[in-house]
């Protein structure tokens, strides 16, 4: 309405209709000599691969953290000074180490995304009520016991709010990991196009990403109620 009635220039806001011919236009011919559909495979691919890596590194650390004190004492000073720290601030120092291919986009969705899930692991085991752990420790339950069937299952249903927060930081980080000596990529088409002011594929661009966005967050708590069925209970 605001851009049909010319209170804003379509430069800046386009139409609805625009959008969607905008989206059809890509979708046949593509952007940058790429494929729209190459262009979103390509980001799911590196945000997918540094979840992976950081959910397979950040769950056993988190939860040992809690669980172990002298795992905490060597792991937790690294993810505290690394967490409050932006992305972007380390970005070149990872290019210069791993070039500027697909090994330091990768490394940076990773560092964005593990201390959400490191946290809400460690946070999970400090929380467990210690008359669980007491009453298997009585009946002779061995650490490692005590660890799988106590700590893991208790901690689960953090390690998912976890999974769902890492997921929304490094979702926020694509664009930053997409921006710099990159030519592929939702968030790199949505960089380029802003060089040229074309509004209309910069929305394209955000609103696939935010579909998506919605789209991994549902699978993610459908999961969890599956797979979670005790939480909330004692």
């Amino acid at each position: 309405m605001a851009t049909s009635l010319k209170l804003v220039p379509a430069v800046l806001l386009p139409s609805l209709g625009k959008i969607g011919q905008t989206f059809v236009d890509l979708s046949r011919s593509g952007y940058g000599g790429t494929p729209l559909y190459d262009h979103y495979l390509i980001t799911m691919r590196r945000l997918f691969l540094a979840l992976f890596f950081a959910v397979i590194i950040g769950i056993p650390l988190g939860l040992l953290s809690g669980y172990v004190r002298w795992v905490n004492a060597m792991v937790d000073p690294l993810i505290q000074f690394i967490r409050p720290i932006p992305p972007l601030a380390y970005y070149t120092l990872l290019i210069l180490w791993l070039g500027i291919g697909e090994p330091s986009k990768i490394m940076l969705l990773f560092w964005a995304a593990l201390p959400p899930i490191y946290i809400s692991c460690f946070d999970a085991v400090q929380r467990i009520d210690g008359e669980y752990l007491q009453s298997a420790a009585s009946l002779g339950a061995s650490r490692r016991q005590i660890f799988f069937n106590i700590v893991f299952p208790v901690a689960l249903p953090d390690i998912f709010t976890g999974l769902r927060s890492a997921v929304g930081v490094a979702y926020t980080t694509i664009v930053s990991a997409e921006m710099i000596a990159s030519s592929s990529g939702v968030g790199w088409m949505i960089i380029d196009s802003s060089h040229y002011l074309k509004s209309d594929v910069m929305f394209v661009g955000i609103i696939l990403l935010g579909v998506t966005g919605v789209l991994i967050d549902w699978l993610l708590k459908k999961l969890a109620q599956r797979i979670v069925h005790w939480r909330g209970k004692k």
